[in-house]
Formats: structure tokens, sequence, C-alpha cells
């Protein structure tokens, strides 16, 4: 599998290429300088050499005329030839060296060292033949005869002097020119190699910035506009950087940042949601409980009054009762009994809102199990459990620190709703499990289910959508306010109308003082 580019490696690639186009571009401008400087040197050297061959030009012509070198008075016309012969040789020489010493020695050119040489030679003959010739003059008396003239050895010999030096200008020439077309060429491709390297480098350093655009600019506005995105509270348009480098590295952990940041945000949300009903609720049922306070402590008083009555009457009519006919006496002391009765059981329910208000009652330890069976037990001999199935498969002895009346009122208040949600044939499914350190108890019925309005207010005080349109809608909520104060907490959940409803209560096994494992009183064979 190959290797994923990385962005600096792109960047490197493209950077790389930049530098070699700008390294070719500056090679083939120092290319071109350095022609250009060999031009311009191998111009000046040839000028210099030129000079020299036009000083060696004229050295050569004062064998016939010397400037500046004047005949002595009474001297021969032979012997100030032969003295201007010498002089011009002399001159001569010394030309020729300097040329030999010139920045281009000539013995880089054979052609050209062998005609030195030649001229050399030719001028050692001329100067010889030139003392050759004074010598037959002077013997011969003829002094004002030429040395140096036509149909003479050293006038031949001066002749071709004059020849070879004239082909050493003629081989300069050539050689400048022969430079020139060198460097010339050079120059061209020195041309060539700039114009191509500035092409390529154009074309780079394009391609270079779309890429950058693309690799770079491109991907980091996104981010920024994915940044600016989640600052102001979208959270569903994710970045998706396309590519596998650092960016869409970056963009993909940003993605899974803001998603996780979302689920935060809703969860936090649904808890505020969660917490203000609960708060509102809170507050009805502090009402609530003040109303219920308030009434059964009006309530108690006249009960309390009515039993001191029944009881007092009971005692007084026992002895004048005797004599009254039979059978009247035993319905007297009934309806008092039953008075008596009803007063207590009066007094135990505005005990019971009293305790409720107080926000519960008297917490140890139980059987939540024994609880539930004994509940299944009762209801199974009210009338809206007729045709209807209730199971409840008993898991074993669930100990837990408990108000038991309390939690026996929940589960009967969530086992009545449910029969009455239900036709006939339907069943209502009760679980009770451990997991970790709390119980859990679990209702679910095959009722008429609920909507998601009643799912949100199902727990309100005096809200309620009984099928038999009894109820005050206190049952839940209740039972909710008893759950929160032992430190659990009740759910409800429907697929919908028609379909059900499951009903689930959380407590813990212990209020965080008792240890974990606890006694409770033996259960009562059913």
């Amino acid at each position: 599998m190959a290797r994923p580019w990385r962005l600096r490696h792109k960047l490197l690639l493209l950077i790389g290429l930049v530098l070699a186009a700008v390294g070719l571009l500056l090679a083939g401008t120092v290319t071109g300088l350095s022609a250009y400087r060999a031009t311009t040197d191998l111009t000046r050297d040839k000028a210099g050499e030129l000079q020299i061959v036009n000083q060696l030009q004229g050295a050569v012509g004062w064998f016939k005329d010397a400037p500046g070198l004047q005949r002595e008075d009474g001297e021969a016309s032979i012997d100030f030839e032969k003295r201007r012969a010498a002089f011009a040789a002399e001159h001569a020489g010394r030309v020729l060296a300097w040329y030999r010493q010139s920045p281009r020695p000539a013995e880089a050119d054979p052609s050209e060292a062998k005609q030195l040489a030649e001229i050399e030679a030719v001028l050692v003959g001329l100067e010889q033949a030139v003392a050759q010739a004074a010598a037959a003059g002077s013997a011969s008396g003829t002094g004002d005869s030429r040395l140096i003239g036509p149909h003479t050895a050293a006038g031949d010999l001066h002749a071709k002097l004059v020849g070879l030096v004239n082909g050493l200008h003629g081989y300069l020439i050539d050689d400048i020119q022969k430079s020139v077309q060198r460097s010339r060429g050079t120059h061209d491709l020195a041309l060539v190699v700039v114009g191509t390297a500035a092409a390529v480098g154009l074309l780079l350093l394009g391609t270079l910035m779309y890429y950058f655009r693309e690799w770079v600019a491109v991907p980091v506005r996104r981010l920024q506009a994915g940044v600016q995105r989640v600052r102001a509270g979208d959270f569903d348009q994710p970045i998706r950087l396309a590519g596998d480098d650092e960016l869409a590295e970056l963009g993909a952990e940003f993605d899974a940042m803001t998603a996780r940041v979302k689920d935060i945000t809703h969860g936090l949300i649904q808890q505020v949601n969660e917490r203000t009903k609960q708060l509102v609720r809170s507050e009805k049922m502090v009402s609530v409980g003040f109303l219920a306070a308030g009434v059964a402590h009006e309530i108690n008083n006249p009960l309390a009054s009515i039993a001191f009555c029944s009881e007092a009457l009971d005692d007084r009519l026992r002895g004048l009762l005797t004599k009254a006919p039979a059978g009247e006496a035993e319905v007297v002391f009934k309806y008092l009994g039953m008075m008596q009765e009803e007063a207590q059981r009066c007094k135990d329910i505005t005990q019971r809102l009293l305790d409720f208000a107080r926000g519960g009652g008297q917490r140890g330890p139980a059987d939540l199990a024994q609880i539930v069976q004994s509940v299944v037990d009762m209801t199974a001999l009210t009338p809206n459990a007729r045709g209807k199935t209730v199971r409840f498969a008993d898991p074993g002895p669930v100990p837990a620190v408990v108000s038991a009346p309390e939690i026996k009122s929940v589960v009967l208040n969530v086992v009545v709703n449910a029969l009455d949600s239900m036709d006939p044939g339907g069943v209502l499914d009760i679980r009770l499990a451990q997991r970790g350190g709390a119980a859990e108890l679990t209702f679910a019925d095959t009722g008429c289910g609920m909507t998601t309005e009643t799912l949100q207010n199902i727990f309100e005080p005096f809200f309620t959508r009984s099928k038999t349109g009894q109820g005050t809608g206190l049952g839940l909520s209740i039972s909710h306010q008893i759950i929160d104060q032992h430190g659990g907490a009740v759910t409800a959940s429907s697929p919908g109308p028609g379909r059900g409803s499951t009903f689930t209560v959380r407590l813990p096994l212990t209020d965080g003082s008792a240890p974990a494992t606890l006694p409770f009183p033996a259960r009562v064979a059913a």
C-alpha cells in the first residue's frame, strides 16, 4: 500500500522543482556571462596582439625607411643602410619577443608558431644578407648602391618577410573571427538555457501557487469557516477535507471534536430541560404538600372529635341499650364501630398527607421483590385486572434501605395505571434486577401507549390521560417525588399510541450510610 503524500512532502517537491528551475536559470545566466567575459578578454588580447603585429609591420618597413634615424655627416650611404637594417632587425626582434609573451601564446596554434619561426629565420637571413651586401659594396667601391633593392638577395628576403608578417596579421583576424563565432554560439546556447529555465520557472511558480491554494489556502479557509460555524452554534456541517495530509487529519479531528461537542451540548440541554421540569414539578409538589398539610391539619381535629364522640357514645350506650329489643343494640354498636374505624382510616390518610408534606416516612431494610409481589397479589383481585395478565418473575431477595409503604405506593400507582391503559387480553410484564449498586424495576405493558407530548408531561401534577376518565393526575407525580427523595430515578418511554408503554424505576440499594448487605424481615408466604 502506497504511503499517503504528506503536506510537507508536497511542498518540498514543489520547492525542489522551483529551486531546480532557479538553478537552471542561474546556470544559463552564468554561461552567458562567461561567454561574454571570454569574448571581451579575447578581444582585448587580440587587440593587443594586433598592435604588436602593427609594430612588427612598422619594424619590417624600417629596413627601407626608418623614421627618426638620420644619416650622419660624411657617412657613406651603404654604411647608413647597414646601420638602418641593424636598427630595424633589432626592433623587429624585440617586437617578436613581445608577441610571444602575449596572454595567448602563439604556440597554441601550430601553423602560427611555424610562421613565427619562419619570420625569425627570414629576419636573421635578411640581416645577414644586408651585411654581406654591405661588405661586397665596400669592396667594389659602389658605396651609393641600395642594399635592399629589387633583384637583390636582401630585397627578396625583405619582400618575403613583409608577406610573412602580413600573414601573421591574417592569422590574428581569423582567430578573432573564430572566437567570436564560438562566443556567439555559447551566447545563443545561454539564451536558450535562460529562456527555457525562465519558462519552466514560471510554469512551476504557477503550479506551486495553484497547489498551494488547493493544498493549503482552501483547506485553511474551510477550517476557518468550520470554526466560525461552531462558534455560532452550528454543529451540523462537517468540514470534510479531501486527501490524506495533515490538514485533512486536522479537519477530521475537528469534525470528531465538533460531533462530541454537539453530543455534550445536546446532553446538557436535555439535562437542563429535565432539571427545569423537575424544578417546576418540585415547586408544584411543594404547593401540593402545603395544601395537603393544611387540609390534613384542618381535618385531623374534626376526625379526632368524631372518633372521641363515637367511643364515648359506645361506652354510654352499653348500659342504656341492655333493655332494647333484640338485635337493635347490635346494630347501634356495629354502626358506632364503623364510625370509629372510618374515622381512624381518615386519620391515617391525613397522617400520610402530613408525612408526604414533611418529605417521606421512616426508612429501613426491605425486600423489594416481596413488596412488588404483594402489590401484584393485591391488584389481581381488583375489577380493572379482569381479563388481563400481570407477570412477575420473582428474582429472589433484593434488599434495599427504603420506606416500604412509599415504595409500595409507587409500585401500586404504576401497576394500576398500566391495568387502566390495557384492554382485556393485555399483558403487564414486571422485571426486577440488580445492576451495580442499584435495583432496576421495569413495568412493560401492552396498553394504549403515549404520545411525545404525554411523555413530556407524564410526571406533572394534575396531568392525566386515563382511559377511564378518572384520576386526579397526582399518582405519578407523587411517585416521582418519592423515588427522587430516595435518590433514585423514574423514566417513561413509549413507541407511540397503541404500542404500549414502559416505566423504569431505579433505586439505590443503600442510603449511603448502611452496608450493601442488609437484613430484612423474613418473607410471609402468600
